[in-house]
């Protein structure tokens, strides 16, 4: 699981993208920003398991990818802009998945947003 943010900066929960977490993710961020050609994603479409065998992740990251486990990606080292390539072939929008993280569902989400933000405390 991802590190997180202290509470002093008030973002509880929020995963930490550093050093250490780009380079465990490396493998998965970079087929995410391969999928930026049509050719690889037709590729991916054709063939998910082998494509992502072919960038040799780990299990874990596979079995996240494959299942479309959004927070396992993050956890497992994924950027959000790279993840969001994928989520973005699948008709997912960016609130989509900010409704994923928050636990609050895309709409909910949306209006939270439109109302100024998350209020954490």
């Amino acid at each position: 699981m991802s590190e997180t943010a202290p509470d002093r900066f008030g973002l509880s929960g929020t995963p930490i993208f550093d050093g250490e977490t780009s380079r465990r993710g490396l493998r998965m961020n970079k087929l995410f920003m391969s999928l930026r050609t049509a050719e690889n994603r037709e590729r991916f479409l054709a063939d998910e398991a082998g494509y992502c065998q072919g960038f040799g992740l780990s299990p874990e990251q596979q079995q996240a990818v494959l299942a479309r486990d959004w927070q396992a990606m993050i956890d497992l080292g994924g950027s959000i802009f790279y993840v969001y390539k994928l989520a973005m072939m699948d008709g997912r929008s960016m609130q989509y998945l900010g409704g994923v993280f928050t636990g609050m569902g895309e709409d909910d989400f949306l209006a939270a947003m439109r109302a100024g933000g998350r209020r954490d405390g």
